[in-house]
């Protein structure tokens, strides 16, 4: 019997990208531009002797060795450690004694982006506040998210500000647990959390990579959200798939 269920955010609770439309009426850059003209700035105002072309290669090339670190070793390390990695690609490791005021400098900068990335917020599912107000008197709920630009706490945020957050239990996010999806370890930390084996979990998201591989590895049940964008609904191993959200609760609980 499913006793809990655990939701993906983006493109599941909430629409990805869908604050880009916004930003550009509001004659706003992209968030990518943002943030590369964010540690650009930073930079050059520090380090006269690099020029922006050069900061902007720098930036560029810690997001590629994130992306390796996502989707090869499946873990996301913080934006933090992006800067970090940034900052050594312009030679700019502190010596002694400047190791305290670099950190001041990259905390000073996460909290930029990290403003940034939140300032306008995304759209969120259709019927995803009723569904949940149904659901959360029937089961635990839980969020289970790769995090890449907006971080755990950023993620908290944008939903206690579209007031969901006290529907959920318990989050996983992977910035915070160290591994990403499909890693086993992010789905038994979850039953673990929830205090449940996974056998008692049912996973909702809309990658079948990331949100039923994943969960179907370690035992529990997967459900394919299409509701927001449809991404092979065909060939899907999930146990059912959800095209609006008014039908997961009658999905759930015919499950297994």
């Amino acid at each position: 019997m499913i006793a809990a269920i655990t939701f993906d955010f983006w493109d599941t609770v909430a629409v990805d990208d869908s604050d880009e439309p916004k930003r550009a009426a509001l004659g706003l850059p992209t968030k990518a531009e943002a943030r590369t003209q964010l540690f650009v700035d930073k930079i050059v105002d520090r380090y006269p002797h690099i020029d922006p072309a050069q900061a902007a290669a720098a930036y560029a090339a810690a997001n590629a060795q994130f992306r390796d670190h996502w989707h090869n070793g499946h873990h996301t390390p913080g934006v933090t450690a992006r800067l970090h990695d940034a900052y050594a690609h312009l030679g700019l490791r502190p010596g002694p004694g400047e190791y305290a005021r670099l950190v001041r400098e990259v905390d000073e900068l996460v909290r930029e982006i990290e403003t940034m990335e939140i300032r306008i917020p995304p759209d969120f599912a259709e019927g995803i506040h009723n569904t949940l107000d149904i659901l959360v008197g029937e089961y635990k709920l839980g969020i289970i998210s790769d995090t890449i630009h907006t971080q755990g706490r950023g993620l908290r945020h944008l939903l206690q500000r579209q007031g969901l957050l006290h529907y959920f239990s318990y989050f996983i996010f992977s910035d915070e647990i160290g591994a990403a999806k499909p890693s086993p370890q992010v789905f038994r930390q979850a039953a673990l959390g929830l205090g449940l084996p996974p056998q008692s979990l049912v996973h909702v998201g809309d990658r079948e990579s990331n949100d039923v591989t994943g969960p179907l590895a370690v035992g529990m049940s997967a459900v394919l959200y299409t509701g927001i964008v449809d991404r092979g609904s065909a060939a899907t191993r999930a146990q059912a798939v959800c095209r609006h959200f008014r039908d997961l609760p009658n999905i759930v609980r015919q499950l297994r």
